[in-house]
């Protein structure tokens, strides 16, 4: 199985190309790099076009995406499949460089980085919340996995609807590729996870 896990593991940080992150970061050890510098990432800086969609998408994925990172880095400690750790470890990377790259966009169109109160009943985007995330790390180790991953399998595909939002009504072009590659991403984290679940 990590045979054909770590190709899948490594195309799910490569699809949202948002930095450069290692195996070593992954597995805590290896040389084997993986993705371009985040200095060379596509959309890096977004560009001064932009409209309301867009805003209210970054402001809703920064938390989205801090709350799935904080889940996620759960798994380190815990006596879990070395498929699930990695995978797990992939997506806490992952989203902690776009949680970056998206707050220095809000910043740099002077804008906060906080969603007015309310607007993630409109929007798609809804997360677990600080007690559930720590409910789940309570969980004891035999039953962790199962229930770490379908933590994980709710708050990706949450992200994948609001990325739809963003496809549908943003304007922005960097935003906008932001989406796609957090939607394809996400869409093949999710497929890795539910083969993972049923074993």
């Amino acid at each position: 199985m990590m045979k054909r896990a770590v190709p899948l593991v490594l195309s799910a940080v490569l699809l949202t190309g948002c930095g450069s992150h290692s195996l070593q970061e992954l597995q805590g050890g290896g040389q084997l790099t993986v993705g371009a510098p985040a200095s060379a990432a596509p959309g890096l800086v977004a560009g001064p076009d932009f409209n309301p969609a867009d805003v209210m998408f970054l402001q809703m994925m920064l938390p989205h995406n801090a709350q799935g990172a904080k889940l996620a880095r759960l798994a380190a400690d815990r006596k879990i499949s070395g498929d699930v750790k990695m995978l797990a470890a992939a997506i806490a990377i992952t989203q902690e460089a776009e949680v970056t790259m998206m707050t220095g966009w809000l910043k740099g169109w002077k804008r906060p980085t906080a969603a007015p109160a309310g607007a993630h009943s409109s929007h798609g985007g809804h997360g677990l919340s600080d007690a559930q995330i720590k409910m789940i790390s309570k969980t004891p180790d035999a039953e962790f996995e199962k229930r770490l991953l379908n933590a994980l399998i709710s708050q990706q595909d949450d992200a994948i609807q609001m990325t739809k939002v963003e496809l549908m009504a943003g304007q922005n072009a960097e935003t906008k590729a932001l989406a796609n590659r957090i939607q394809a991403s996400r869409d093949a984290q999710i497929k890795q996870m539910m083969a993972l679940v049923g074993k």
